[in-house]
């Protein structure tokens, strides 16, 4: 593994803080708030150099807004395309399947998500309900 710069180990230490999902122009503002002088670009950077050695993780949403943060156990979720809720999910079934990949294909992996897509019980109420024209 390469030896970070002093940009990345500040990124770390800002994801830490957070400790939830951010994208990278509002972890840009949330570090300048702290005193940190970091350009928008550099963030960038230095997210997807941490993304690369699995020291960040990044999850696309559905508007193609991307979160990072800093890797978690088994990350999965239900969203909701109308209202962009998300709910976190603990059961993992592809667990396995993973230990299968790393084994037959001798991957690397640092993490992986499970995203299931559609409407939750309000939105689908929403859509029920009957429209008069």
């Amino acid at each position: 593994m390469a030896r970070r710069t002093r940009s990345q180990e500040k990124i770390l230490s800002a994801l830490k803080e957070v400790n939830q999902p951010i994208s990278a122009q509002n972890l840009y503002i949330e570090m300048r708030q702290d005193g940190l002088t970091l350009g928008l670009a550099t963030v960038y950077r230095a997210l997807d150099a941490l993304k690369l050695e699995g020291a960040v993780q990044m999850r696309t949403l559905p508007s193609g807004e991307a979160l990072y943060s800093l890797p978690q156990e088994d990350r999965h979720h239900l969203t909701c395309l109308q209202c962009g809720n998300t709910i976190a999910i603990d059961e993992c079934p592809v667990h396995d399947l993973e230990q299968q990949l790393h084994q037959s294909h001798h991957f690397k992996i640092f993490y992986h998500t499970l995203e299931f897509f559609g409407l939750c019980p309000k939105c689908q109420g929403s859509l029920s309900t009957p429209q008069h024209l």
